[in-house]
């Protein structure tokens, strides 16, 4: 590195006696008397050093020293000046010469100037290679950060304090965009680390750890996540960081949930009917028993068992149909008033049959409605119908039952309002009165009702309320817009 220089002068005997001073130091040495010469011998076989005169026969050393900068800047040039002409040398210097020194030559100063030459040289090789690592570096981040940004998993990198240093497009597309938040607050709104944390045993024991977790999204949309981490490490081997990947699990657990599900539901189906054909023996029974005997009551009680059975059994199988099979809303315009007393109707004789007043009020009842009638007038019979069961459920001898339905417009909504005054309903029922197979009604009910009918109600973008005091009954408040999307006014 450094070992080859080209002397160029038009004193012969000056380059000749620096040519034997230099090939005693060890460097490769050959000569040139003029500025063409030293251009044609670096074209052929270029020196790593060129040390030159400033007067030349056919060209301003200057010149030369412009040329060989232009065509192999990697070529350190050191300018021989004449005695005192410093301003030469200072232009020289402007020219990027490495150095220069004075005629006639100072072997100290030679030398001095000829090792600055050198590690320049070397100096400039190893930005050169840096600069090669640079962008090879460079163009490894951009493949790295293309792949970290289309991986289809959330991605985040956390320091020891749970803070997001960086994230993935997937991330911040659900998540946000805050780096420098905490984990715990993005991913769960929480105001303090998760227990069991496997980033904090990541950190704890440098080994990759794994956990399912429900996540929160900034649109509140709920996630499960199958999660690894793994450790960052520096040159030393210390973890500094911590890799958080996560995967999406939702539609996989959904499957499973509602695989799981439609298990329990065949064996609540089977229990439920064989209490109803229990039912229908027994009635099947008074029946023959009452045609055999020709008795009139005893044919007609027959008659409201199997009536009651088979209205069962329907209803049994309508809620089996629509939680096996979501089905898209049929949208269309209906009259509120012919509606309300649609179902009115529906529950009038139940309540007249078993001493139930049934009071309906419909005074703020006007207008149209978009709804799908076919899936929402069951879903309101059902809380008619546990209004009237509730009421038979009272025990109480000293009360006259009653079921109110109000139906009223409140700005563009459309509130059902349904009381009873039996024995209400305590906190935990009310808590999961809407969960899947949850019944109070032992034997004759399946745990599909009151789920399907909030699923029903939630399609329509409403809502239903429960307020109840135990001992004075319930109230069933179900709201529902007046206009759905893509329904014209």
């Amino acid at each position: 590195m450094g070992k080859t220089i080209l002397i160029v002068d038009e004193d012969i005997e000056l380059c000749n006696a620096l040519g034997i001073y230099l090939t005693r130091k060890g460097f490769e040495t050959t000569v040139a008397l003029n500025g063409q010469e030293a251009v044609s011998k670096t074209e052929k076989n270029s020196s790593d050093i060129i040390l030159s005169g400033t007067l030349l026969k056919d060209m301003n050393g200057l010149d030369l020293l412009r040329h060989i900068k232009q065509k192999c800047p990697e070529i350190e040039v050191i300018m021989m000046t004449e005695q005192g002409d410093s301003d030469s040398g200072i232009k020289s210097l402007q020219c990027k010469a490495s150095d220069f020194i004075f005629k006639p030559i100072n072997n100290d100063a030679l030398d001095i100037a000829i090792t600055r030459a050198q590690n320049r040289i070397s100096l400039n090789l190893k930005l050169k290679d840096n600069l090669e690592k640079i962008e090879t570096l460079h163009k490894n981040s951009i493949a790295y950060q293309q792949l970290f940004d289309e991986v289809p998993c959330y991605i985040s990198i956390q320091d020891k304090k749970f803070r997001l240093t960086e994230t993935n497009r997937l991330f911040k597309q659900d998540f946000g965009h805050d780096v420098g938040s905490y984990c715990y607050k993005v991913y769960k709104h929480r105001t303090e680390p998760c227990l069991n944390c496997p980033v904090q045993d990541t950190f704890r024991d440098g080994k990759p750890h794994h956990t399912e977790e429900i996540v929160t999204s900034k649109s509140g949309e709920q996630y499960n996540v199958f999660t690894w981490t793994s450790p960052i490490r520096d040159a030393s081997g210390k973890i500094i960081q911590v890799m958080e990947v996560s995967t999406n699990i939702t539609q996989i657990r959904k499957l499973q949930d509602h695989l799981s599900a439609l298990g329990l539901l065949m064996g609540s189906m089977s229990h439920g009917m064989r209490g109803l054909l229990t039912g229908m023996d027994g009635g099947l029974y008074s029946l023959e028993i009452g045609l055999k005997n020709d008795n009139r009551k005893k044919i007609e009680d027959a008659a409201k068992v199997l009536k009651e059975v088979a209205g069962r059994i329907k209803k049994m199988v309508l809620d089996i149909l629509y939680y096996t099979k979501e089905r898209k809303l049929n949208i269309q315009r209906v009259n509120l008033l012919k509606f309300s007393n649609d179902l009115a109707d529906a529950v009038r004789a139940k309540a007249m049959q078993h001493d139930v007043k049934f009071i309906c009020k419909f005074d703020n009842c006007t207008g149209e409605f978009a709804i799908d009638p076919d899936s929402l007038h069951p879903a309101l019979i059902n809380i008619l119908d546990n209004a009237i069961d509730a009421c038979l459920d009272d025990k109480s001898d000293d009360k006259i039952h009653e079921v109110v339905l109000e139906t009223k417009v409140e700005d563009n909504f459309v509130v059902f309002i349904i009381t009873d005054n039996g024995p209400g309903i305590d906190t935990e029922t009310r808590e999961k009165m809407f969960t899947l197979f949850f019944t109070s009604k032992g034997y004759r009910g399946t745990g599909l009702g009151l789920f399907v009918t909030n699923q029903v109600v939630r399609q329509h973008g409403g809502s239903i309320k429960v307020e109840s005091t135990p001992g004075q009954g319930s109230c069933f408040t179900i709201k529902l817009p007046k206009i759905q999307p893509g329904v014209n006014d």
